[in-house]
């Protein structure tokens, strides 16, 4: 039984207020866990553009590592791990709000439990899959959703398409790139679970369900309980992102 809960990016409040909401227990309690065995999972871009990244990727390391979470790699998280790596590239699109609060959490005494290990997260942002097939291959889970002729995959064009999403080569009035509806057509049996895409509701199409409902933009924070199919929401405190 899984709690897959859309993209976060920072709102930290927000992912306790929704890990409340679906019973995992005390926040403050160590390891964060569900009385039911449930496990979330992460559909990625856990940082950038909130208001605090380093509490959101602490508590993703420590469920992942204690086994009562699961995730995949979202394209801000994959930036994130090629910065911690020294690689060269643009820092823009939420990231540099990321760096800042990393650099500002690295003050905090070692002992300190809310202080990220950079070494530790870029291990564990490297050991995070791009897709996931669970539940006998019922269910597939990527950050952007994937066609049924890539799950179970593994090559650079599918990890491109998990990250980023089919996109037409066109780009919006604010410069995003135009996206294919390929659930529209989809018509496998298995059912497909992503974020990246935001918007205003949980969008189903064909057993595709886009759970990322704009938290950082002032929407709310959303999980999809599985394989019960029912949608449990938390609104964001604030708009932190955008116009």
């Amino acid at each position: 039984m899984y709690d897959i809960i859309g993209d976060i990016h920072g709102c930290y409040d927000e992912l306790l207020a929704l890990l409340t909401k679906l019973g995992y227990g005390q926040m403050m309690a160590d390891p964060i866990c569900h009385p039911d065995d449930r496990q979330v999972i992460f559909v990625g871009d856990l940082a950038d553009r909130g208001p605090n990244s380093p509490g959101v990727l602490k508590t993703a390391m420590e469920m992942v590592n204690t086994k009562n979470a699961l995730a995949v790699l979202g394209n801000h998280d994959d930036k994130l791990r090629r910065w911690l790596k020294g690689n060269k590239i643009k820092i823009n699109n939420g990231l540099d709000t990321t760096i800042k609060q990393l650099e500002e959490n690295k003050k905090l005494p070692k002992s300190c439990s809310r202080r990220v290990d950079l070494r530790k997260l870029e291990k564990f942002l490297e050991l995070i899959p791009t897709q996931l097939l669970l539940d006998d291959n019922k269910l597939s889970i990527s950050h952007a959703g994937l066609k049924e002729q890539y799950h179970g995959v593994q090559n650079k064009k599918t990890r491109s398409k998990a990250l980023y999403g089919e996109v037409t080569g066109e780009r919006d009035d604010d410069g995003y790139p135009i996206r294919r509806d390929w659930a529209s057509k989809y018509s496998g049996d298995r059912t497909v679970v992503h974020g990246h895409v935001a918007g205003e509701e949980v969008r189903v199409k064909n057993n595709v369900y886009n759970v990322d409902t704009s938290c950082v933009y002032g929407g709310k924070l959303t999980a999809l309980r599985y394989p019960e199919m029912e949608i449990v929401s938390v609104p964001a405190k604030h708009k932190y992102w955008g116009k």
